[in-house]
């Protein structure tokens, strides 16, 4: 969720901005009113647009928030009662506002949240605005420049009986986003079998093709497997090469070239980490410290996890069942507790969203470790 990554043509056609026209003309964004069904997932991509995952209507969408002016070097947030907050932005109890993801805007240092407020079939999608002061505000969709593209293939929005369980794969559509070089990543649910798959759209966008179906060895269950959605992925380049570092549940690491997707073929990842079973991981950002490239990992049950990028490009991958951990190396961030969702904020920070042992939240800003 959030991650995004320039490449030199995109930063060039960026900062001409000025000379072409204005930054909805540049990337082709009409205006309008997005009619967004739900608001799962967000990313940043040039000249302060974020794009939004709308998994219900398994749509991507691209919308100019206007946010050019800001310092994310001297951005410091500490908001605590998150819940009450949102709710009394929205005229709703507390506990009738979930927040989806968070993104911090690159260029300014502005955080924006991908929120539902009501419940049941009140439910609506929201996005918020959390300004360097730390004050929270709805974000209009109404008369905004926006730009929007929809998946082939989705799942049906229905629910669907495995076992003793039910689900709706359609919530699995889009599962997280990624601005990689002039393309936004999405990865989630296709229809049909072995559905996990990553697609890659051009931005200005045009339209979107079947995607790759994706398949990986998982060291747990101690077989190959190609039904369970990315949870969450951060772009990184491997020798060069650009790529994706991808997390599943039950907890596989694993790594796909991007030049090994191929709309409409299947692509198998190398699996270069087993993180611990009984675990979902729920966002990672990718920082450099001390001359060194680390992933930091949130998860359900195991923390915050430092992961170590080293000879991650020689790491031939995990092919055999194995118990317990293995692969690149990590630590667990012993002072960050209870994170369920980060960004980078700027070389030496974090902005994260922490919930307390009251399922309260609390947003704040904290040094990268």
């Amino acid at each position: 969720m959030k991650k995004y990554l320039f490449s030199a043509l995109t930063l060039l056609a960026a900062m001409s901005v000025s000379s072409v026209g204005t930054a909805a003309d540049l990337w082709r964004l009409k205006e309008g009113t997005p009619e967004l069904q739900s608001a799962g997932t967000l990313a940043f991509g040039p000249d302060g647009i974020v794009f939004v995952g709308d998994q219900k209507g398994a749509t991507v969408f691209a919308i100019d928030t206007g946010d050019s002016k800001g310092s994310p070097s001297s951005v410091s947030l500490s908001a605590k009662d998150v819940g009450a907050r949102l709710g009394k932005l929205f005229n709703v109890a507390a506990q009738d506002v979930t927040v989806n993801d968070l993104a911090a805007n690159p260029a300014t240092g502005t955080v924006f949240l991908a929120v539902t407020k009501g419940s049941g079939s009140d439910a609506t999608p929201a996005i918020v605005k959390v300004d360097a002061s730390g004050a929270f505000s709805e974000v209009s969709l109404k008369k905004v420049s926006f730009s929007k593209v929809e998946l082939p293939n989705a799942p049906e929005d229905k629910l669907v009986q495995s076992g003793r369980r039910s689900s709706n794969p359609r919530n699995e559509s889009i599962t997280d986003l990624a601005y990689v070089d002039g393309k936004v990543i999405v990865s989630g649910l296709s229809a049909g079998q072995g559905g996990s798959t990553i697609r890659e759209i051009g931005f200005p966008f045009v339209s979107t093709d079947q995607g790759s179906r994706v398949e990986i060895y998982h060291g747990a269950h101690g077989k190959y497997e190609s039904h369970s959605a990315i949870r969450t992925f951060v772009p990184f380049n491997i020798d060069g090469e650009p790529a994706l570092l991808a997390g599943y549940v039950c907890t596989p690491l694993v790594k796909f070239p991007l030049a090994s997707l191929k709309s409409g073929e299947k692509a198998r990842g190398t699996t270069i980490a087993e993180l611990g079973n009984r675990n979902r991981p729920l966002d990672m950002i990718v920082y450099e410290k001390g001359g060194r490239n680390f992933l930091l990992l949130a998860n359900s049950a195991r923390g915050i996890m430092k992961i170590s990028t080293e000879d991650i490009a020689s790491n031939k991958g995990i092919t055999e069942r194995i118990s317990d951990t293995a692969g690149q190396k990590y630590e667990t961030i012993a002072s960050l507790q209870g994170v369920v969702q980060l960004d980078k904020l700027n070389a030496t920070q974090a902005v994260v969203l922490i919930e307390g042992e009251d399922k309260g939240l609390q947003l704040k800003s904290v040094e990268l470790p």
